[in-house]
């Protein structure tokens, strides 16, 4: 039984990994996290995710809890996922960072911790995403030089901070990388005024904001005569936190290394 402590835990996504692991038989709700000073300290985290009472109660750090948890699920901004991926370093304990928006800096330093902790780090923890990431792959190597256009549209809820999406990114990467190319040098997001005629190799990115849409992506093949779209649609946020909840598992009893949801899959 992996027993799981959650980062942000009143919060939506926080919620519905209470949920999750709920449902998964070799998960145990083990902890959770809320920010300093919350007046939800205390409360009962499956009263909160309304799941009924569990007799565990959130707290405000992470050392109030440094004994009753094994891995430690955070979907939440980059600093503070940084400060708890050390923390977890130096105590021991794994990780499954769902957390985007990070900069190459910040990338950077979550990297310099693959040799002093177990860590999956993926942008997006959908079995669905991940299978369609391979998709793509045979695609870009099918289509991309053979005069295809490349676009990568993606949608979310309005609250959501950081853009294009994590999502987004790393399927333009997969396509990139397919085909020798960088998203630094080919990707092109944003397209304002008199821009000019599109390249042949970039890669284009579209990012729409709008009401309560979970996660939409479209990465987008098209030529002269035809068009090819793979799609990937999320309708509940409860895609992701099985995912994460899988990852939980899978890490448990692996070497201090960063993984991906590939790897979880078995994928690579």
């Amino acid at each position: 039984m992996t027993r799981i402590a959650i980062v942000g835990v009143a919060g939506r996504m926080g919620r519905t990994l209470v949920n999750a692991i709920e449902q998964d038989a070799g998960a145990q709700l083990a902890g959770g996290i809320v920010e300093p000073g919350s007046s939800l300290a205390g409360a009962d985290i499956g009263e909160l995710a309304g799941v009924g009472k569990r007799g565990v109660v959130a707290v405000d750090s992470l050392a109030a809890i440094v004994d009753d948890f094994d891995v430690l699920i955070d979907f939440t901004a980059p600093k503070v996922t940084l400060a708890n991926l050390a923390f977890c370093a130096e105590h021991g304990k794994r990780i499954v960072i769902g957390t985007t928006g990070m900069n190459d800096d910040e990338l950077a330093e979550l990297d310099s911790y693959r040799d002093r902790v177990a860590m999956v780090f993926a942008p997006n923890m959908s079995v669905g995403v991940n299978l369609t990431l391979k998709l793509l792959e045979t695609a870009a190597k099918a289509l991309g030089d053979e005069g295809y256009d490349i676009e990568v549209i993606e949608s979310h809820h309005r609250h959501k901070v950081d853009a294009p999406s994590g999502t987004a990114i790393k399927m333009g990467e997969v396509v990139a990388e397919s085909l020798g190319r960088t998203l630094k040098e080919h990707g092109v997001f944003e397209r304002v005024g008199q821009c000019g005629p599109r390249t042949d190799k970039e890669i284009g990115f579209a990012t729409v904001r709008a009401g309560d849409i979970v996660g939409e992506h479209t990465v987008m093949f098209a030529t002269e005569g035809e068009r090819i779209e793979i799609t990937h649609k999320a309708s509940s946020r409860m895609t992701f936190a099985k995912g994460a909840v899988r990852a939980a598992r899978w890490v448990s009893d692996k070497n201090n290394d960063c993984y991906d949801m590939q790897d979880v899959l078995s994928l690579n």
